[in-house]
C-alpha cells in the first residue's frame, strides 16, 4: 500500500511550536495576523536570519514570543525604540514592530510619530481592536465614539486617532489598512511594507469577541469577521484624512501610501560624510561596527 504524503503548514518553520497552544481567545485576530506575517515572510525573501520582531506590552505583544525569530518582547510602549536602536546599531537587520493600538499608538504614540517623522528603517504591524484587550476592555485612542469600555459604560466621547492619516502625516512612506478577513491582502501589505526602505505602517482591525466584541454586543469573532466582509470599502485612492472609523460604520480599506524618501540613517550618513569626508566617515562606521567581546570590548 502506498504511503500518504504528509502535508506541512508553511507556516509552521517561523514559529515557536513548543510554546504552542497560544494565550488568545477563540476568535481573536491575532492568531489571523500571525498566519499573514509568515506567510509574507516568504512572499517578500528575507532572510529569516536578518529579520527581527519587537513587540511591547498586550496581547498583540505576545506575538515576538511566538515567532521563531530573533525576539524582543519590551516594556509598554517602548517597542518603536527598542527597534529604532536595533536598526542602528545593525543595519543589515530588518526590523518589524509587531503590537496592539493601546501599546503603539497610546503610551508609545510620542515614539510613534517621531520615528516616522525621522523615516527611519522599520516597518510597524498594529493590530487594532478597539480597546485596551489585555487589561479588561478600558477604552483606548482608537475606540470609536459611542463605543462601550469599562471605563466608558455609556459610551466613549472621546474622538479616536484615524492611525492611516496619522502615519501618512508625520512622515511614512507607506501605510496600508485592512481587516482580519483580508488576509492576502494582509499578507500582501506586510510583505511590501518589509521590502520598502524606510518607516513603513500597516493597520489589522481585529476583533476582540472577549472585551470589546461583547461589550457592544457584537457577536463573536465570526460574527464580525462576517461584518468585515460585508461592511468593508476597498479604496485605494482615499485620502487618508478620510478613513476614519466610526462605531458600527463601514471601514475603508486599501494602501493609501507608497513613496520614496531618504531614510533616518541614509540622511545620518550623508550628513556625516558631508562633515567628516567620505574615506574618513567610512573608517569610523568600520570601527564602531566592530565585534564586541565577552567582557564588552572591541576585538
Amino acid at each position: 500500500m502506498a504511503q500518504s504524503a504528509t502535508c506541512k503548514n508553511p507556516v509552521e518553520q517561523y514559529l515557536r511550536k513548543d510554546r504552542m497552544p497560544h494565550i488568545w481567545c477563540p476568535g481573536c485576530g491575532i492568531g489571523t495576523t500571525v498566519n499573514c506575517f509568515s506567510r509574507a515572510i516568504e512572499q517578500c525573501g528575507i532572510d529569516p536570519d536578518k529579520l527581527a520582531i519587537v513587540s511591547g506590552i498586550g496581547c498583540t505583544g505576545r506575538v515576538a514570543g511566538y515567532m521563531d525569530l530573533d525576539s524582543f518582547h519590551t516594556t509598554h510602549g517602548r517597542a518603536i525604540p527598542f527597534a529604532t536602536g536595533l536598526k542602528l546599531a545593525n543595519p543589515e537587520l530588518k526590523v518589524v514592530v509587531y503590537s496592539g493600538d493601546g501599546d503603539l499608538i497610546a503610551i508609545g504614540g510620542n515614539h510613534f510619530m517621531h520615528a516616522a517623522r525621522r523615516n527611519v528603517d522599520i516597518t510597524v504591524f498594529c493590530v487594532n481592536n478597539f480597546n485596551y484587550a489585555m487589561t479588561g476592555g478600558q477604552v483606548a485612542p482608537t475606540t470609536p465614539v459611542d463605543a462601550v469600555g469599562t471605563t466608558a459604560p455609556h459610551g466613549t466621547c472621546e474622538r479616536p486617532f484615524n492611525l492611516p492619516f496619522l502615519a501618512e502625516s508625520c512622515g511614512a512612506v507607506y501605510v496600508a489598512r485592512w481587516t482580519s478577513y483580508h488576509v492576502r491582502q494582509v499578507a500582501k501589505s506586510m510583505a511590501e511594507a518589509m521590502n520598502k526602505k524606510g518607516f513603513g505602517f500597516v493597520e489589522v482591525i481585529a476583533p476582540c469577541p472577549t472585551l470589546y466584541e461583547r461589550r457592544n454586543r457584537l457577536g463573536s469573532g465570526l460574527d464580525r469577521m462576517k461584518w468585515f466582509k460585508e461592511n468593508s470599502i476597498i479604496d485605494s485612492s482615499m485620502d487618508t484624512r478620510y478613513v476614519d472609523i466610526g462605531f458600527q460604520q463601514k471601514i475603508v480599506c486599501g494602501e493609501f501610501v507608497d513613496v520614496d524618501h531618504p531614510s533616518y540613517l541614509e540622511m545620518t550618513e550623508a550628513k556625516m560624510a558631508n562633515v567628516y569626508g567620505q574615506q574618513r566617515w567610512e573608517e569610523m562606521l568600520r570601527e564602531q561596527r566592530k565585534p564586541i567581546g565577552s567582557w564588552g570590548e572591541k576585538e
